[in-house]
């Protein structure tokens, strides 16, 4: 008997040692992810500049740290706070539901959904973060004052629910259809069999078809349709695990139930959450990193996990969407997602998206394309005309199997014509600049036009078309949007030094106070300081305008030097070096300026300060410097990291930085791979050397991406 017990472990080990060796080689990616990252609230007032007014909640980072995919259209998460940035706050004690979209802007957070049981009428329950973790792929939470243990998981388009009650009878599980970020215009819930639901909430439009493995007693509506009213669904009793599985789409309930049925069907909940796990393992492991720290190692994949999460899929598996005037479309030979949050991401996780996942990039282009033709109009986000950008980039990038004529047809109307996306457009071709008018006491929320930041952006987006009209061969649209890209050097005070705001008739505003945050006044979301450095289409006219290059470094010094006056408070504009704002995007290319008067080191100790101090804070390094804004503040740590940052996103070059690592190996979707390797552990960079040869200056183009080399940068202390 001895023997045989002995004989059948050795077959056991036998089975199981490969197994368990190849899990030991596997380098996993995966688990670097701490998606709690972002949820955690920023209130040190040495690093925010001010101190908080009561009441007040930065809007530093506005994560969530539920289930989704890479661009999925679901993004399964628990909401604390309806109304709050991404509906989850660290901070907070109860969790009122587990909603399915998500993207961290005060919207979306469709399809409430919680566990209930016992007699309680309480809607919402008690957890602590010590029963609770997260994965990319994966959420788990304890709800406290129901005994139940929740696991969610998701696909592109579906949810996987698993509850866990400790009570095996008053199961039930509310559907609190009237609530949403967005606002809720009406809803409606159906029971199509004996363990079925299908239904709408109104607003953001979304379908919904559930299927539960436990069969459904009963279903009460309270207020169907109203925004004070839900739906509870009563489950029969049993102490087997509760299964919801839950199918979106943005058409009908019968595509979100193909949703489901194509995507999940009858796979188990764990091959669901593997499957999940293996797909963002592969997206991550394709930029491996060796020689960091633990946090910068942690930063890195959980920044690079955060940077892909936004735009959201919205067509169906049998590729129908609706299109931006609400009809159905059938015929489709792209996924429809929807637009960027272009006034954030174009400076950077654009860029990163193509180089990661071109495929994804091109069926966005592809979408804004439909939206344009739909409505006249490629649309844009928030600010500027930054599709542009972010389109030109692509397109000489080599990302090019869309029709580029027709897109930049309608790229041209949006920089010609009124009333689409940009605003004041006449003006500002008939002068050269917007105006604002002068306001004797202005304050952070005074409202005009924003017109020395739609100046300089649109100069920007003028720059970037050209580049369209130069490979297109359009020589008299490229000679007369250059000619407008020069228009920034209009909102140059040469005797302020700084970007001005003008009046109609051209004379500079009189109230000016260079320190003073606005939301919408001369400067969007930003102050004189934040915004008088961007030109990256053309820093050496922007050098010249300070008056050289010495001038233009002292001016820099003082941008990160200038105290920050803690009594201009201004929710947003937050997270102060000196003047330099890192909370928000208007100036985020600002540190990487001393790169163009030869003096990189300056960048690289502010980049190494940003880096270091500004991204994981506080006792669990779960706090942001900023809002992460669908991953463009995650994307600049990514690059900063990585040592290559898109400076000009609309150009094929990236500006070389000492990287965080010593060694990075990046797997091109081409098959060819960037080595990028910095020797020793100096911060200052002594050479920079291109497939062994010495590279002229700091840019490198992106044609190493397209073949494939290796970067070797030598550094001292």
């Amino acid at each position: 008997m001895m023997i045989k017990k002995l004989n059948k472990c050795i077959l056991m080990l036998a089975l199981f040692m490969p197994a368990m060796l190849h899990g030991q080689q596997k380098a996993t990616f995966t688990q670097y992810v701490d998606p709690f990252i972002g949820t955690a609230p920023m209130n040190d007032p040495k690093i925010l500049g001010y101190k908080l007014p009561e009441g007040w909640r930065s809007w530093a980072g506005l994560t969530f740290p539920g289930s989704s995919l890479p661009n999925a259209m679901v993004q399964l998460s628990p909401v604390t706070a309806y109304g709050s940035g991404a509906g989850y706050q660290y901070e907070d004690s109860v969790i009122l539901g587990f909603t399915h979209t998500n993207k961290g802007h005060w919207n979306l957070c469709n399809i409430p959904i919680l566990p209930v049981a016992g007699n309680t009428q309480k809607i919402g329950s008690k957890f602590s973060h010590q029963k609770e973790k997260a994965s990319p792929g994966f959420y788990q939470v304890y709800l406290d004052d129901y005994n139940v243990g929740v696991s969610l998981t998701s696909t592109l388009r579906a949810g996987f629910h698993r509850y866990a009650y400790k009570d095996s009878k008053n199961r039930r599980i509310l559907f609190d259809l009237g609530k949403a970020n967005s606002r809720v215009n009406t809803w409606r819930i159906e029971q199509v069999g004996n363990q079925a639901l299908q239904g709408f909430q109104g607003g953001e439009n979304v379908y919904f078809y559930v299927e539960l493995n436990t069969k459904i007693e009963k279903l009460t509506k309270q207020d169907e349709g109203k925004r004070t009213g839900s739906a509870m669904v009563f489950l029969a009793d049993g102490t087997s695990p509760v299964e919801l599985k839950i199918g979106l789409s943005f058409v009908s309930e019968q595509n979100a139930k193909l949703n489901l049925q194509k995507e999940i069907g009858n796979k188990s909940f764990e091959t669901v959450k593997k499957e999940a796990n293996d797909t963002w393992e592969r997206l991550l492991s394709s930029i491996k990193v060796k020689g960091g720290t633990a946090k910068q190692t942690r930063m890195f994949y959980s920044c690079l996990y955060r940077s892909f999460l936004w735009p959201a899929l919205r067509s169906d598996v049998n590729n129908e969407y609706r299109d931006a005037k609400r009809n159905v479309i059938t015929d489709a030979d792209f996924r429809y997602y929807t637009e960027p949050s272009l006034w954030d991401t174009y400076r950077n996780k654009d860029v990163l998206l193509g180089l990661v996942t071109p495929d994804v990039t091109l069926d966005v282009i592809k979408s804004m394309k439909d939206v344009g033709d739909k409505t006249g109009f490629i649309p844009t986000f928030f600010h500027g005309d930054h599709g542009t950008s972010s389109i030109a980039g692509a397109y000489l990038r080599g990302i090019d199997n869309f029709d580029i004529k027709g897109t930049y047809q309608l790229l041209l109307r949006n920089a010609n014509v009124e009333g689409g996306a940009r605003p004041y457009i006449g003006e500002y071709i008939k002068k050269g600049f917007i105006s604002d008018p002068d306001i004797p006491n202005p304050e952070v929320e005074t409202k005009a036009k924003a017109g020395v930041s739609k100046t300089l952006e649109y100069s920007y987006d003028d720059y970037s078309l050209a580049q369209i009209a130069k490979k297109l061969g359009d020589t008299a649209n490229y000679r007369i949007l250059m000619a407008r890209s020069k228009n920034y050097k209009n909102m140059f005070d040469t005797s302020a030094r700084f970007m001005r705001g003008r009046l109609e008739n051209g004379d500079w505003i009189k109230n000016f106070d260079p320190q003073q945050p606005y939301y919408e006044y001369m400067y969007r979301e930003a102050n004189a300081w934040q915004v008088s450095f961007f030109a990256p289409h053309d820093m050496e006219g922007l050098i010249e305008l300070y008056g050289g290059p010495a001038n233009f470094e002292k001016k820099l010094d003082s941008l990160f030097t200038v105290p920050w006056n803690p009594k201009h408070i201004a929710r947003n504009v937050e997270t102060m070096v000196g003047q330099y704002c890192h909370g928000n995007q208007p100036d985020h290319e600002a540190p990487f300026a001393y790169t163009f008067i030869g003096k990189p080191e300056k960048t690289q100790k502010i980049l190494d300060y940003i880096m270091n101090n500004l991204y994981g804070i506080g006792d669990k390094g779960l706090e942001l410097s900023g809002m992460d804004d669908a991953g463009e503040m995650s994307s600049w740590y990514v690059f900063s990291a990585l040592g290559l940052y898109t400076f000009s996103a609309t150009d094929p070059y990236y500006l070389v930085t000492a990287p965080l690592f010593d060694e990075i190996e990046w797997k091109q979707p081409n098959g060819k791979t960037v080595l990028i390797k910095k020797p020793s552990s100096g911060r200052k960079i002594t050479a920079i050397k291109v497939n062994g040869k010495n590279l002229t200056g700091y840019k490198v183009s992106h044609d190493l991406f397209k073949e494939g080399g290796r970067i070797t940068i030598e550094t001292s202390r």
